[in-house]
């Protein structure tokens, strides 16, 4: 049974959230602040998906998605945000959030949003390699060995990754990506995939700005040169 951290500093909130999370069968455990959230996590391993208010008190959710990210790159992190401008979603998702969902939200869409995570964590425990020069994908860790160096990444830049090197050189659509990775349903659009390409080129690549591996298929989509 998976077991969930609620950071969310409104007691009524957490508790709509909490209810409805037990209804499913997970685990949840709650945190009202980003300090007691860090240390819940410090010292409880086997919390597989936090659910991520930004507005907290003290730190706030960026900061404490990003000290999470510093520690852990396998947990699941959904932010979670009474903002709705592009600059906030795209904020959460460099800080090291793998999805976000707007408030108000229903009990079934959260549900849904959390079940698309976790499946894309598990999905991950696939033990084949994938060797290339200079890069080795390890499916069973969901990490990249650049030059025999590990490059650790998220669930969800994992599962990006991972598709596009299925493609065998061939460009992905960005919005077959959205598709594969965040589901059908998902109410958000292509940006999110911009946003974690970003993320593991900035992880991946020699210049990050001129990428060598992933590389940009203006108005379509992304592709991966193998080198």
């Amino acid at each position: 049974m998976e077991k969930i951290l609620i950071v969310e500093d409104e007691e009524n909130i957490r508790g709509f959230i909490l209810i409805n999370l037990k209804r499913h069968g997970y685990q949840v455990v709650e945190a009202s602040s980003g300090e007691e959230a860090l240390a819940i996590l410090q010292n409880t391993p086997d919390i597989s998906l936090v659910l991520l208010d930004i507005m907290l008190p003290g730190i706030d959710g960026f900061q404490v998605c990003k000290e999470i990210r510093q520690k852990n790159e396998n947990i699941g992190i959904i932010m979670l945000t009474a903002k709705t401008t592009e600059t906030d979603k795209v904020d959460g998702l460099l800080s090291g959030a793998d999805d976000y969902i707007s408030k108000p939200f229903s009990p079934n869409e959260l549900v849904a949003r959390i079940k698309t995570l976790m499946r894309r964590i598990i999905h991950h425990h696939n033990p084949v390699e994938v060797k290339e020069t200079g890069i080795r994908l390890d499916r069973q860790n969901r990490c990249v060995y650049k030059n025999g160096k590990k490059i650790e990444l998220s669930p969800t830049e994992y599962a990006i990754l991972s598709i596009l090197d299925l493609a065998n050189g061939d460009a992905i659509n960005r919005n077959d990506i959205l598709d594969e990775v965040w589901g059908l349903d998902f109410p958000g659009d292509s940006k999110i995939v911009d946003v974690n390409i970003r993320r593991i080129r900035q992880k991946l690549e020699d210049d990050a700005s001129n990428p060598a591996y992933i590389q940009t298929v203006w108005g379509f989509g992304y592709k991966w040169v193998k080198q």
